[in-house]
């Protein structure tokens, strides 16, 4: 049986598209499960002025393709409760503490609240400070946790200022910033990989990888989010926080225990050893692209709310060095872009080839020998697949690379809780594992800074790729130069 999570949620920004998207369905699956059900209840605040009435039918709109059972979709609604709220009133923090107050008595939560922003992060500091300041934080035995959105700051100077902000009114231990890739499943696959599999860890190095490349590929342009994304652009959007975390996690030490102040602790040494690049450095590690047309697609200068004249990068591809002695000399290199060839998120670990291949003389016939390649698929198809040398039908002696792979069939897939309810659950234990704590973030702004300086005083040659692609030339040059290519490549 799973065990029951006592808390009160106040959600800021209960009517936006995120809580309608995510956030309710996700909790609707916590409460069928039986994570949360008797002992929980939610209060809703924006702006808008709605009754609870109307706030739960809210709720139920949300979840209604998820519900199988009305009684219980309606007895989870239930629990649900709004008011109206103007984050810069002070008076009314005075109505969220009376209720909170009294749904705590209601549905003995035992003082537990989770504060969950999910507004713009201007208002991320404001909200902290006046929860504690109007004394809306539980004062009792019962735990008080803060639940923000990325962006985490636009970088390393604006984060810090962000977290000094949280760290006036909670505990780094108390405040959960949400990644939703540490969500999904072969994400969080990446340790077991690693560290469960004798024949992976101990190869885990540069004396056998050769390199390491990550793709995280979007087949949509920017869409209705054109305002946002061209004041970040991919290499904040993505790389600061989606790829750098998985990064971490494919460069970290193996923990002393598989908890949370442990994985983090592993975490954030990685990436301290990340090499940050000087101008020169960072110019040829780093390349980036934004899409054009092809004719039956605008190009991105062109999109509605997007400056004719915009710089903003809507891909990004680089190098990343580590100076350690696990990973020295093995690159990592990382792409994301949009307007690709479709959509996907993977991890190709290739290995190094024997230095004697002993099949690859002319007597033999045969053709040198490959690379093993493992591979993670994280999305949308989620398993993983090594490639191996083998000898092939024909008569003599000539290898051919073969692929074992393991894929999760659509059943399986569909089983698989979805990024929010594994990350909200982990909120609900105090489980920081899979939550990027201000250590791992400073770190990856001061890295991603130094590249988005070099970027600001280049002009770029944009638009430089087309729709449909896997990006600019210049991103195959980038491994070119070094003797190598992506292993996923277009139409293979």
């Amino acid at each position: 049986m799973p065990t029951e999570r006592q808390s009160l949620i106040m959600l800021f920004g209960a009517t936006g598209d995120l809580a309608t998207r995510k956030l309710y369905p996700a909790l609707f699956q916590l409460y069928k499960k039986g994570n949360i059900r008797s002992h929980f209840a939610l209060i809703g605040t924006s702006r808008q002025k709605l009754t609870d009435e109307k706030f739960r039918d809210l709720v139920s709109k949300s979840i209604e393709n998820d519900v199988t059972d009305k009684k219980q979709g309606s007895d989870f609604a239930s629990h649900f409760y709004y008011i109206a709220h103007d984050v810069t009133n002070l008076a009314h923090y005075s109505v969220l503490k009376d209720k909170a107050d009294e749904l705590d008595k209601k549905y003995k939560l035992g003082g537990n609240r989770v504060f969950y922003i999910s507004m713009a992060p201007n208002f991320f500091g404001t909200v902290a400070k006046d929860l504690k300041t109007q004394h809306v934080l539980s004062e009792g035995p019962g735990f008080n946790r803060l639940v923000i959105e990325k962006p985490f700051g636009r970088d390393y100077e604006s984060a810090k200022a962000l977290n000094d902000a949280l760290s006036a009114s909670f505990e780094e231990n108390q405040i959960f910033r949400i990644d939703h890739y540490l969500g999904k499943e072969m994400i969080q696959n990446i340790e077991a990989v690693r560290f469960g599999n004798t024949i992976f860890e101990a190869l885990w190095n540069n004396r056998y990888i050769d390199n390491i490349q990550i793709t995280l590929a979007e087949k949509l342009g920017v869409e209705e989010r054109a305002g946002y994304y061209d004041n970040s652009g991919a290499l904040r959007d993505m790389v600061q926080n989606h790829i750098m975390q998985i990064v971490s996690l494919l460069a970290m030490e193996q923990p002393v225990a598989f908890k949370d102040t442990d994985i983090r602790a592993e975490k954030v040494k990685a990436l301290r050893s990340l090499r940050v690049y000087n101008v020169a450095d960072a110019a040829t590690n780093f390349v980036r692209g934004q899409y054009a047309s092809n004719g039956a697609e605008k190009e991105y200068r062109r999109e509605d709310g997007v400056p004719a004249d915009s710089n903003t990068e809507t891909f990004v591809a680089g190098k990343l060095l580590f100076d350690n002695y696990r990973w020295s000399g093995t690159p990592f290199y990382i792409r994301t872009g949009k307007k690709l060839a479709d959509k996907f998120t993977r991890v190709d670990v290739v290995f190094k080839k024997p230095l004697v291949d002993i099949f690859a003389f002319p007597q033999n016939g045969s053709t040198p020998l490959n690379a093993n390649v493992l591979t993670i698929y994280v999305e949308p198809t989620q398993g993983f697949s090594i490639v191996v040398n083998a000898k092939n039908n024909a008569s003599g002696f000539q290898t051919e690379p073969v692929n074992l792979t393991y894929l999760e069939d659509a059943k399986r897939t569909k089983e698989t809780p979805q990024p929010y309810e594994r990350l909200i659950h982990d909120v609900l234990k105090g489980d920081g594992t899979n939550f990027a704590s201000w250590p791992e973030v400073a770190n990856a702004w001061k890295f991603v800074d130094q590249i988005r300086r070099v970027w600001d005083i280049q002009q770029p040659m944009f638009p430089n790729y087309i729709p449909g692609s896997m990006g600019p030339v210049a991103a195959d040059e980038l491994l070119a130069r070094d003797h190598r290519e992506w292993v996923y490549k277009l139409n293979q």
